[in-house]
């Protein structure tokens, strides 16, 4: 079992930046896929970013190329979101994700574990 745990949301002006963390433990992630997505009041889940296990791997949802960046430090367990050039319409609860069988794809119905997401809020 892998338990997921989301940092660094918060309120921020648009045009700033910020850093998603997001710490597995239970076991390592080494070998799973992870991805980001958030969600918006009256709206789907949305991808967001997602990185294969060994990291040669990212994809990016349209709404966010060119402006975050997903990595991942398997030593330290962790996987984060950067984040630049925020913008109103980014304001959503981030939520991270891992699948155990490697798959880092955009299909959030793939992944098996989750956490309990963190609010990003983007302001005028």
């Amino acid at each position: 079992q892998v338990q997921l745990v989301e940092s660094g949301g918060g309120l921020v002006q648009a045009g700033g930046s910020l850093r998603l963390s997001c710490a597995a433990s239970g076991r390592t992630i080494i070998d799973y896929g992870m991805g980001w997505f958030r969600q918006a009041p009256g709206k789907e889940r949305e991808f967001i970013a997602s990185i294969s296990w060994s990291g040669g791997g990212t994809y990016y949802g349209n709404s966010v190329k060119g402006r975050f960046t997903i990595s991942r430090d398997n030593a330290k367990n962790t996987v984060y979101l950067q984040m630049n050039s925020l913008k109103l319409e980014d304001t959503a609860v981030y939520y991270c994700a891992a699948d155990r069988q490697g798959y880092s794809g955009s299909d959030h119905s793939r992944y098996d574990y989750w956490g309990q997401g963190t609010q990003v809020t983007v302001s005028s």
